[in-house]
């Protein structure tokens, strides 16, 4: 089989897809891979050959600014309706024209692709190949008992809530992400396909996909009204790590009571005063060991900063096995982060906003595996109160734990690889 992979040249978009990538690789699968040209390296690593864009603009984490200055002066609902439109909206048609001369020399019989891509609908109707919609962040599809997204709401709990989030709702579809919805249809308009009125825009990848293969467990998502038998929780599909035979153990600082690793990201690390500072503040007089993992930016001057004996900083560390002798994780809430958190149990302090990690946090506040600072430039007194509170509660744990253990014991790669190998004799919808 034939098997087409197509992102977004966005880590947290890219790197959750290769676990799936590599086990279909490894089932005998022909794998090759539609992205931006920063992932050549990686996928040569892999053996996976790269299809780079060639009319789609790359649109990556550290060249956003570049590409749009003006984005650096937008805030809270205005940069995401800035990101909608040209991130996001704008590249449809180029991904459409870049895939549809790629089948020409590679005949896929089933394409697996990014949701944010929202090129489903042009790929499904217009090839007829199926479409597997790989979702890498929380469930996008609208339902009503879910909260309206990017506004970091729970479930409604009362009549007030209930009338704020659906305004909220109205809001975002009518004004917000009103560029991106016209900008949607009047792409599919050129190749002459009708979009349904009903529903939201990140609605159109669940309609016009064979399969959804959703990242994470269904009882980290709310609770909904409808269920999509297309949706399938696959559990924590974690980023392919080749095997390691023989690599030793690294020697971390012992004797603490507790460790805590902390992160910023890859995306929004720009600035450690965000969370790096307030975390470092905050626990490195508390005697427990601090591993601070940068994303590679401002990492010797942080070390300069905080030389204590049970701090830890670097550029990156080995988060799955650091995670296995974690007791709290803080972090900005990106989604990969916080599922391979869950998978090992690790309950959370999370304080992020932007780029959808609202969302994320308000999930991590609702499972009750962690606890939401809901902001993204937290004091260094609520990080330790967090810390300190999840710390002297060992219920945090055993709910983190309930999580990681939602899928049983199997492996998220090998479901996802079913629903791939399933759904290709399946005509999209």
């Amino acid at each position: 089989m034939k098997v087409l992979f197509a992102s977004q040249a966005i880590d947290g978009h890219f790197h959750p897809m290769t676990g799936l990538a590599m086990r279909l690789k490894e089932r005998g699968h022909d794998v090759r891979w539609y992205t931006g040209p920063v992932f050549t390296a990686k996928l040569r690593d892999l053996g996976i050959p790269l299809l780079p864009f060639t009319l789609a603009i790359e649109h990556r984490a550290d060249n956003l600014t570049e590409l749009y200055p003006e984005r650096a002066r937008l805030k809270g609902p205005r940069a995401i309706g800035f990101d909608g439109e040209k991130v996001f909206a704008s590249n449809i048609t180029n991904f459409f024209e870049d895939i549809s001369g790629i089948r020409a020399d590679f005949p896929f019989d089933v394409a697996v692709v990014d949701a944010t891509m929202f090129v489903h609908r042009l790929l499904s109707h217009l090839l007829g190949t199926p479409v597997i919609n790989f979702v890498a962040v929380p469930n996008l599809e609208s339902d009503p008992l879910v909260p309206p997204l990017f506004f970091g709401f729970r479930p409604p709990s009362n009549p007030v809530e209930r009338v704020v989030q659906a305004a909220a709702g109205l809001l975002s579809d009518n004004v917000i992400l009103r560029p991106a919805n016209q900008s949607y249809r009047r792409q599919h308009a050129a190749y002459g396909q009708p979009v349904p009125r009903e529903g939201r825009l990140t609605d159109e990848p669940y309609r016009c996909s064979a399969a959804i293969i959703q990242t994470g467990t269904e009882s980290f998502d709310f609770p909904r009204r409808r269920a999509n038998p297309k949706v399938r929780y696959v559990g924590s599909l974690l980023p392919y790590r080749a095997p390691q035979p023989g690599a030793g153990e690294e020697d971390w600082p012992t004797g603490y009571a507790a460790t805590v690793l902390v992160t910023q990201g890859t995306v929004d690390n720009v600035d450690p005063d965000k969370l790096m500072v307030p975390a470092l503040e905050a626990l490195k007089d508390l005697g427990m060991l601090v591993i601070v993992a940068t994303g590679g930016r401002g990492t010797e001057a942080l070390q300069a900063r905080y030389p204590q004996p049970n701090v830890v900083i670097r550029h990156y560390v080995d988060f799955p096995r650091v995670l296995e002798f974690t007791d709290v994780f803080v972090s900005n809430g990106g989604f990969g982060g916080v599922q391979l958190s869950l998978s090992k149990g690790v309950p959370l302090v999370v304080a992020g906003i932007n780029e959808g990690k609202s969302d994320v946090n308000a999930r991590v506040e609702y499972a009750r595996v962690g606890i939401n600072l809901r902001t993204e430039r937290p004091a260094p007194a609520a990080i330790a109160a967090a810390v300190t509170r999840i710390l002297g509660d060992p219920g945090w744990r055993q709910r983190a734990l309930s999580v990681q253990e939602q899928p049983a014991a199997a492996d998220p790669a090998d479901v996802a690889a079913d629903v791939v190998e399933s759904a290709v004799p399946q005509a999209a919808t």
